[in-house]
């Protein structure tokens, strides 16, 4: 009997043991994690996307890699060197690139003489990029990306990404969500 009551307490000991010591290694860890503060934006329920900045281009070249119009022709941004261009990009699931591009397509309306208005998709097809814009009534260029390379080439990390190229072709801002009036602000500030 004594055998197997010291057994019991050697059992319930090496249990106490291992309870304790998970307690202290999880107070440990909970204490080193990072404090929460910021921000934060479901954008798809059960889903958590913190976020962030998009990696700084101002002053670069706008990158020359080829891009497809609606008929399948592959384009260039250097083709729309000479005007400065408000460069959009974008794609239909995108729930601040639906309110936003409601914004550019006004925009484009009222200043579509003195500054190109383009939308570079790299996610949708052709026909999903088309229907989106059309029932928002975009009559801007729309040009896909359907490799990723120009994106990648920018690079693009947040969607959407706005950069406004001069007439050179050079980068002058980039900034992500906005709205008309941010837009009209920064297309008088910048060109």
């Amino acid at each position: 009997m004594l055998v197997r009551s010291r057994a019991v307490w050697w059992a319930v000991g090496a249990g106490f043991v291992a309870a304790t010591a998970s307690v202290v290694a999880v107070l440990a860890v909970a204490d080193r994690a990072p404090a929460v503060d910021g921000d934060f934006v479901l954008d798809t329920p059960g889903e958590f996307a913190e976020p962030i900045d998009s990696i700084a281009v101002a002053g670069e070249q706008v990158p020359d890699l080829e891009l497809v119009d609606e008929a399948g022709v592959a384009v260039t941004l250097a083709d729309f060197r000479g005007v400065p261009t408000v460069v959009n990009v974008w794609y239909s699931t995108c729930a601040p690139c639906a309110r936003e591009v409601l914004d550019f397509a006004v925009v484009h309306g009222e200043l579509g003489d003195e500054v190109q208005f383009v939308g570079v998709n790299p996610i949708d097809d052709t026909e999903a990029m088309l229907a989106f814009a059309a029932a928002r009534d975009v009559g801007y260029t729309l040009l896909r990306d359907p490799d990723r390379s120009w994106v990648s080439e920018v690079p693009v990390t947040v969607y959407p990404t706005t950069l406004f190229v001069d007439a050179d072709g050079r980068i002058v801002h980039q900034t992500s969500a906005i709205d008309a009036a941010e837009l009209r602000q920064l297309i008088a500030e910048v060109f």
